[in-house]
């Protein structure tokens, strides 16, 4: 009985052996053979090969905290200094008055796979974006960096950055054309009391992860996507008309109560919320977010119609559709839009100018600039 115990472990020994033997021999061929090799062989099995970010969405690694520009500490809460306290949400109801917004007209200045909100300092780890604004904006972007920079929008005061998915036709990239609508408006009802945004607030509006049920149903939808006479789509209809001047158009909203404590979280979104409806249907800031600032509006207009199978956006598909904001605003040209268009409860153009109140003025001259003394 022995001498057969002794005789089957033999066995295994040397079967494992063996074994242990082909694997190394098989690695030791993988990389010699470089790499690519190992790239190839899932397809050379039949297998699939890893899907193009373009095509599918490019999976980003999982986003944690870390020591860099703005959060020194990498403990993701960057804090407002000073904060603002001791405001109270207005559940006032003041004078009706149908508009109070103004815009920031921004071109498209670059693309790149950075996220400075999401991935500071790691050039190269985000799903590709769309730039517009800040000229200067990538992985890299602080507070600093946007103040000394340039920009693309109408108001060289605005050297905010704003950015989003990169959307495709297939393989090819699709850069909306010209100035696109960001419009600055009053998210709650009383919009005497909204005040402009603190220098270096930062935030994302939606995620690339949502669903399309949660896309529909995300607080900041105005009307999904639309093209021709097909509205409330959450994902890329299956066609729109060819016509010359026939564009894929997305409207989205955002927070615009702040805590008055950080300019930014480690998700990104809990320094801010949305207003909530109270009273007499009146939208107030929740009592966690005091603080009114403006509710800026993405009107996207991407040049794609026709058959839609082939767009995707760089985060996936259609409901995959977020944006970013990082405020670097002038505050002098800030202060004066808002004060005279949000407050003033105007219909402002990017100068700050209502054609249809021509008496009330600009609140910037014709270069978009704050008039000189």
């Amino acid at each position: 009985m022995a001498t057969r115990l002794n005789r089957s472990t033999l066995v295994s020994v040397l079967v494992v052996a063996t074994a242990l033997a082909l694997v190394a021999l098989g690695l030791s061929a993988i990389a010699n053979a470089g790499p690519g090799a190992a790239d190839a062989a899932p397809e050379a099995a039949g297998k699939p090969a890893a899907a193009s970010h373009v095509a599918q969405g490019h999976a980003m690694a999982p986003a944690k905290p870390v020591a860099f520009g703005d959060d020194p500490d990498g403990d993701g809460y960057i804090p407002a200094e000073p904060p603002v306290t001791g405001v109270e949400p207005s559940d006032e109801i003041p004078p009706h008055r149908y508009f109070h917004e103004f815009q920031a007209n921004c071109s498209v200045n670059h693309t790149a796979p950075d996220d400075p909100i999401v991935y500071p300092g790691r050039a190269g780890a985000s799903h590709d974006h769309t730039f517009m604004g800040n000229d200067t904006t990538n992985a890299n972007s602080t507070t600093a960096s946007l103040g000394a920079g340039g920009t693309t929008c109408l108001a060289p005061g605005d050297r905010s950055a704003y950015w989003m998915p990169t959307l495709y036709n297939g393989n090819e990239e699709v850069r909306p054309i010209g100035p696109q609508t960001i419009y600055y408006k009053a998210g709650v009802t009383d919009y005497r009391t909204v005040r402009p945004f603190p220098k270096g607030l930062r935030f994302v509006v939606g995620s690339p992860t949502q669903t399309a049920e949660e896309f529909r149903n995300h607080p900041g939808m105005v009307e999904g996507y639309e093209c021709g006479e097909s509205y409330h789509n959450y994902d890329f209809p299956a066609a729109c008309p060819t016509s010359r001047d026939t564009q894929l158009n997305l409207r989205m909203q955002a927070p615009s109560c702040w805590d008055g404590k950080y300019l930014d979280t480690p998700d990104h979104k809990a320094h801010m919320a949305y207003p909530v409806v109270m009273g007499a249907n009146q939208d107030v800031c929740p009592p966690s977010h005091p603080v009114a600032l403006p509710m800026i509006e993405f009107k996207m207009a991407w040049p794609v119609n026709g058959d839609m199978s082939r767009v995707r956006l760089a985060s996936g598909t259609g409901h995959s559709f977020h944006y970013d904001f990082f405020n670097a605003w002038d505050d002098a040209t800030l202060d004066a839009l808002v004060d005279h268009c949000i407050v003033g409860a105007l219909q402002c153009n990017a100068r700050g100018y209502d054609e249809n109140n021509p008496g009330e003025g600009a609140a910037l001259d014709e270069n978009y600039e704050l008039p000189r003394p």
